[in-house]
């Protein structure tokens, strides 16, 4: 099979496209010829070498995508071949074929594309967890979503949006704050405004009720832009490291500081399928929207990569093999 590869860690420039062995399912797998794959700032981390990969070159990234099962282990019952299915947390997807484990395979509904689900699952599982156990939004609450136009961002917008919160927003341009309130942010401001003030401003001078931090190194402006008794929720931290946090700080304001983790989350079968089943209907229904992906050839996944690095992309990137 073909699959996207690299040998040492590093840029964009070390990712190659090569003819390796098929993989060799166990009895509890299924072979799942790809069909689309979702492009994910984790694997920019792994080819960078910032995560712990396990193993020897050649590395395959990829965790996420869906396709149609071609083979099926001795032990399993509840996925036959031409079966379609996606998964989040799979390795080695950068490839024609993936071996996928049973209590990871995502049942699609057939309305629902490949692209469409693998420029879901990841994320919009994600924005599920956040909105209905890091934090559950409620009616009239203010949520506060950092990187509000990005992947995960415009879907914890719209979630928050379906559970009767209002959304503030914040991007780094105006183009993107467009594409914030297209999706239904009631206010969108930028970083490089006084956004804490600004915060405080549409909420009567209280606060967010929650503020879902992804940027990291504004961490310690989020806790300013947060109600006394609110809520943080620390999922990422792709402008940088956190500065620490004062627990006397939290004593006195009652402010809670919460971390997030989707693989925390998806510890079973039943978790994946009844959160998925649940962002599909949303899909299905219209209630979600799921902007159109960008798509690269499998074999062009280092211009892929240098588009995802770039920021410049407000949807999600995929590969196509």
């Amino acid at each position: 099979m073909k699959s996207l590869v690299f040998e040492k860690f590093g840029g964009p420039e070390v990712l190659h496209y090569k003819e390796i062995p098929d993989p060799t399912i166990k009895e509890n797998e299924i072979l799942v010829r790809m069909k689309a794959i979702g492009l994910n700032f984790a694997d920019v981390y792994r080819r960078k070498g910032n995560y712990h990969l396990a193993g020897e070159p050649p590395y395959i990234l990829g965790y996420e995508g869906a396709g149609i099962v071609e083979q099926v282990g001795e032990d399993v019952t509840n996925v036959k071949v031409g079966d379609h299915i996606g998964f989040a947390d799979v390795p080695f997807a950068n490839a024609e074929l993936v071996a996928v484990p049973m209590n990871k395979a995502i049942p699609i509904p057939s309305e629902i594309s490949f692209e469409t689900a693998s420029s879901i699952l990841l994320q919009g599982l994600t924005a599920h967890y956040l909105t209905k156990d890091s934090y559950r939004i409620k009616e009239g609450d203010f949520v506060l979503v950092h990187a509000a136009a990005g992947g995960v961002g415009q879907l914890l917008v719209q979630i928050t949006k379906l559970l009767g919160g209002k959304v503030i927003g914040l991007t780094s341009s105006k183009e993107k704050a467009e594409v914030s309130k297209t999706v239904g942010a009631d206010f969108v401001f930028l970083y490089d405004e006084p956004w804490q003030e600004k915060v405080k401003e549409v909420t009567n001078n209280v606060g967010a009720d929650v503020v879902y931090e992804s940027v990291g190194s504004t961490l310690e402006e989020s806790f300013k832009a947060t109600r006394i008794g609110g809520t943080v929720v620390f999922y990422g931290m792709a402008g940088g490291d956190p500065a620490p946090v004062d627990p006397r700080m939290l004593m006195d304001t009652s402010r809670t500081l919460t971390g997030g983790d989707l693989w925390n989350v998806l510890t079973s079968f039943e978790e994946r399928a009844i959160r998925s089943k649940q962002l599909f209907e949303w899909i299905i229904a219209g209630k979600l929207k799921v902007q159109a992906p960008v798509s690269f050839r499998l074999k062009d996944g280092t211009e892929a990569h240098i588009l995802l690095e770039s920021r410049k992309s407000t949807g999600k990137i995929l590969l196509i093999p």
